[in-house]
């Protein structure tokens, strides 16, 4: 078998719209596309012993075992590597279920989809699957332990942490859109201007301050003793010689902790002697430079949690421990207790794997132990001196027992210290009875708490404390989300999206849009080039001075990672027709309208698709959709749009010359299309088309039609304004027009332009593109006969894997069978070279005519001949 590719898909895709994370595993059984897995001499019995869990795989017979009774009839090997990889996944922690396997065109060659949990994983579990499954075949033997090891480390060095996690879930539940910023835990929740920034537990409302307070452990003490809150009597040392003033001044028991540190690091607690004092310096010292040194107090370690200066939770927390029966050494006891399956690698269960390192060594060393003894029936050995779950520790939920006294103390600490997370930490019996009255202490306070012990307490009540943090960032009402408007098609994507983007921004709002020449915010270029994948669309959604995102969509995004987007308010399919046929699987225009719906399909329940009710494959698309439908088209009496106004449907149509909206029977005229700039004077019917879908999608917005009537006026073809898209160019004996029409719909659409074009002679100036089919490239040729006098072949760039010549003979193919003695030439040279002879060839009155970027930069170099021309100079 060999991998061809693998994609990551992260949004929603041709697979699924509400699965988002997908692996696509382009896969060549080769000779296996003749061997079933029934005709592999013990596969199952492999298969079944190495992984006897895919026995709950149902698969087709909806049954546990079904999956396993497929293999037994016989079934291909892509649809068992589609099952292993979801199992891996499961067996690593990472529990997925959706799956899907489907032949391409090609014999043997196979799309194998899955579901992932962790990105990295997922790409590894592909790989993997192959692997076991080849060993499977062969009946070697294979070390499956070390790949699911292997994932569950990526997927600790590379998940969300528990906290973050938590939070991200519960924004997902509320159905708030987020974007994780790094490879780290800085996430944005929202999109555009609503959205908000935060980092583990810490969010764009923590005070900095707070932090560096919380930070400093001496400073944190100070503030609270001066407000009267009880705290642990100690001092702050620098250097070894103080450790004896510090015993003198506090006395034994003692504890020792860095100043600056976190997560339990360096902490030395429960000290008796001058030399054990001195060793918990020292190894405190290795993280920070000043030392806090301060009483130990006898009793229990409680954790409160304080979110928005409300008290949302507080746990019991203990140590990594274990208990003595007089049989089992500490070693084989810390063993047995790693057995509970509620321990996991890292955060992927409620309790962590405990680990022996220095500090539990050094525990046991005080008690005169090491890890060969024997402990005592019953006895409690703590192997970690710190109660983070991290680091093994337990703990147990008692937010329902705080005495209202603690909560009250809690909660002005947070204020105190000003934290909008806040989490403390204190030392006491109980915390059933006031703090004042039982002698208990505040130890830290703590910025970016962890969430674990309460989401997932090891005993009482899970506290969705994520919930809160919710809450405080957005509260009810507040948005989260910006409109959204994307618009997909064959061709008028772009004219159509800058002209949504025109309306809107005429509207008042501050809008980011992505073309196929570049993302804009307002009226600034951010980003040049083909800006119409997902990366782009998240370029403007995380902008914080975006109110409003009218996004161009292309096949290619979509098939390659999926929509950037969860949802859209608006979608829009202008058209769809030949193109991109014959690449990544989309071989006729079905599969091409199953891409293009993946943008309808992600429309909002309450929200619209618009159509273009004169393709019959819009229609197709719109019968499917789960939205809101409105349609668009040139001719008022088409029987698609009768029908659906007649149902109350709203539509746009072009009616006696206006573009109007139906609403069931009424009609509301909006413009003249010969009074809108982009229509050429209404001569150019796809451009109609591309007005009639930006008014229909602005209209449904809620935009007034006497303000899209305004935007319509204003908004002029032009290569600042849409540039690429019939850019005229007027010379002082000539015309000279740009466009990137580049299949054989855009080129009739041109045709239809021209013909309205008053010229004695018309040269084209024309190139291929590589990626196409043969006949599609002929049939560029065949068009251009009929809509040119002249015409100038040019191939140095889009070979896209065939030679310039392969191009050129193709395109003259299709010139000569629609005109055996049509005028053409090959043009040879640099991008200058061609305009310069496109114009060397044009007489009084010419109109020359450049297609599908068959010069680069042209709109520049045109520009700089027309310079020339108005300043008198010759063109040579």
């Amino acid at each position: 078998m060999k991998i061809e590719n693998i994609q990551v898909l992260r949004g929603p895709n041709i697979w699924s719209i509400s699965r988002k994370k997908l692996i696509q595993m382009r896969l060549d059984l080769q000779e296996l596309e003749h061997r079933p897995t029934n005709e592999i001499d013990g596969f199952y019995e492999r298969l079944k012993a190495l992984l006897p869990s895919l026995y709950q795989h149902r698969c087709s017979p909806g049954v546990p075992g079904g999956f396993f009774e497929r293999v037994i009839a016989g079934t291909w090997m892509g649809h068992v590597i589609e099952h292993i990889a979801l199992e891996i996944q499961t067996l690593a922690g990472m529990d997925t279920g959706f799956g899907r396997t489907r032949e391409t065109k090609t014999p043997g060659v196979y799309n194998v989809v899955f579901a992932y949990v962790e990105e990295k994983v997922g790409v590894f579990a592909a790989g993997s699957a192959v692997r076991i499954a080849e060993a499977l075949i062969i009946g070697e033997e294979y070390d499956l332990e070390k790949d699911i090891q292997e994932m569950r480390e990526i997927r600790e060095n590379t998940r969300l942490g528990p906290s973050t996690g938590a939070i991200v879930e519960e924004a997902i539940a509320r159905n708030i859109p987020w974007i994780r910023l790094n490879n780290q835990s800085l996430v944005q929740l929202g999109y555009g201007k609503n959205q908000v920034r935060f980092r583990a537990t810490m969010t764009e409302k923590t005070s900095s301050i707070a932090v560096d307070i919380a930070s400093n452990k001496d400073e944190t003490k100070r503030l609270l003793q001066e407000q009267a809150i009880p705290v642990a009597k100690g001092m702050t040392i620098s250097k070894v010689e103080q450790v004896v003033e510090a015993i003198n001044k506090i006395g034994f028991p003692l504890v020792f902790k860095p100043l600056d540190g976190n997560h339990g690091r360096g902490i030395s607690i429960n000290i008796k002697t001058t030399e054990e004092a001195i060793a918990a310096y020292e190894h405190a010292a290795r993280i920070s430079r000043r030392v806090i040194v301060e009483r130990f107090i006898t009793g229990y370690d409680f954790r409160v949690l304080v979110i928005d200066n409300k008290m949302v939770a507080a746990a019991l927390r203990d140590p990594a421990h274990v208990k003595g029966d007089g049989t089992h050494t500490i070693q084989e006891l810390i063993d047995i207790e790693n057995t509970d399956p509620r321990r996991g690698y890292g955060h992927e269960n409620v309790l962590t794997l405990i680990d022996v390192d220095r500090d539990t060594l050094d525990l046991l060393d005080k008690k005169g132990y090491t890890l060969d003894t024997v402990p005592a029936a019953g006895e409690k050995v703590f192997v970690k001196s710190t109660a983070n779950l991290s680091t093994g520790g337990t703990s147990v939920d008692v937010t329902d027992h705080v005495h209202p006294q603690n909560v009250f103390i809690c909660e002005r600490i947070s204020k105190i210290i000003g934290l909008d997370i806040c989490g403390i930490d204190i030392m006491a019996e109980n915390l059933t009875e006031p703090l004042t009255e039982n002698g208990g202490v505040i130890l830290e306070v703590n910025a970016a708490p962890g969430f674990r012990m309460h989401i997932a307490p090891s005993e009482g009540l899970p506290r969705n404390v994520a919930g809160h943090v919710i809450d405080m960032l957005y509260p009810p009402g507040a948005p989260s989300r910006i409109p959204i408007i994307a618009i997909t098609g064959t061709n008028g994507k772009t004219t159509t999206t800058r002209l949504i983007a025109h309306i809107v921004k005429n509207n008042g709002h501050r809008v980011g849009y992505t073309t196929s020449d570049g993302i804009y915010v307002q009226n600034t270029m951010m980003m040049k080039g083909d800006t119409t994948g997902p990366v782009s669309t998240e370029f403007i959604l995380k902008d914080p001075t975006v109110d409003f995102a009218v996004l161009e969509t292309a096949r290619g995004g979509i098939l390659r990672s999926g929509l950037g987007f969860s949802s859209c308010d608006i979608g829009v399919i202008t058209n769809i027709q030949e193109d991109h046929l014959g690449l990544a699987d989309i071989h006729n225009l079905d599969d091409l309208t199953r891409v293009k719906s993946v943008v309808l399909n992600s429309v909002k329940k309450d929200g619209w698709g618009v159509l273009n009710a004169d393709n019959e494959y819009c229609v197709r698309a719109g019968k499917r959709a789960d939205c809101n439908i409105a349609y668009f088209s040139r001719n008022e009496n088409n029987p698609v749009i009768q029908a659906h106004c007649k149902k109350g449907g709203i539509a746009c149509v072009c009616e006696n010359g206006f573009i109007t909206i139906l609403k069931g029977d009424w009609k509301i005229r909006v413009q003249r299309t010969s009074l809108i700039p982009l229509t050429f004077g209404g001569t150019v019917p796809f451009m109609i088309d591309n007005a009639m879908a930006a008014t229909l999608a602005t209209f449904l917005w809620g935009f007034k039609t006497e303000d899209i009537k305004i935007a319509l006026e204003t908004f002029i073809p032009s290569a600042a304004q849409t540039p690429g898209r019939m850019n005229i160019f007027n010379f002082r004996d000539f015309r000279f027009m740009i466009d990137f029409a580049h299949n054989p719909d855009g080129y009739i659409g041109i045709r239809e332009f021209l013909r309205h074009v008053d010229s004695p002679y018309k040269i084209g100036l024309i190139a291929g593109t590589g990626d196409r089919r043969d006949d599609d490239i002929r049939e560029l040729g065949r068009l251009a006969a009929t809509m040119f006098d002249h015409i100038l072949l040019r191939q140095e760039n889009h070979m896209r894997g065939r030679t310039r010549e392969n191009i050129l003979d193709l395109m003259i193919e299709g010139i000569k069978e629609v005109k055996a003695d049509m005028s053409y030439e090959i043009i040879r040279g640099n991008n200058e070279d061609a305009v310069q002879a496109a114009i060397d060839r044009a007489r009084p009155g010419a109109f020359i005519t450049t297609l599908s970027d068959a010069v680069d930069n042209a709109i520049e170099i045109v520009q700089n001949f027309q310079e020339k021309d108005r300043d008198g100079n010759p063109l040579l």
